[in-house]
């Protein structure tokens, strides 16, 4: 816990230092939700194929879907939504003068959920 998944369009993937962006990602989660900084993992999955709109571009496309054990409010979960939407923009930029189309999703893991 904190399970990070990072989803990424060919764009994003050759705009976006994976590396340096889980690193921050992972600073700015255990700053906002008080977790330990070895408990964050982060994958990266590329997204072969993205359309966006009516296909007319090619722009970068990044989803981060962050999965919480439960107990956090909806408050707090919101703005580490926003916080990794910034976060994002930052890293990305405009990769080759077009903006990138970037979102991120907070949820709990299901009662289900073991580690080891």
């Amino acid at each position: 816990m904190p399970q990070i998944t990072v989803d990424c369009s060919p764009g994003a993937r050759t705009a976006l230092d994976r590396r340096t962006f889980a690193l921050a990602l992972h600073r700015l989660v255990v700053d906002t939700v008080d977790t330990r900084l070895e408990a964050c993992k982060t994958r990266f999955r590329p997204a072969d194929e993205t359309v966006v709109g009516d296909g007319e571009t090619d722009a970068p496309l990044v989803h981060v879907g962050i999965a919480l054990l439960p107990g956090r409010s909806e408050e707090l979960k919101a703005r580490l939504s926003q916080a990794v939407v910034d976060l994002l923009l930052e890293h990305l930029g405009t990769a080759g003068g077009v903006a990138p189309h970037v979102s991120a999703e907070i949820r709990e893991l299901e009662p289900s959920y073991r580690k080891r």
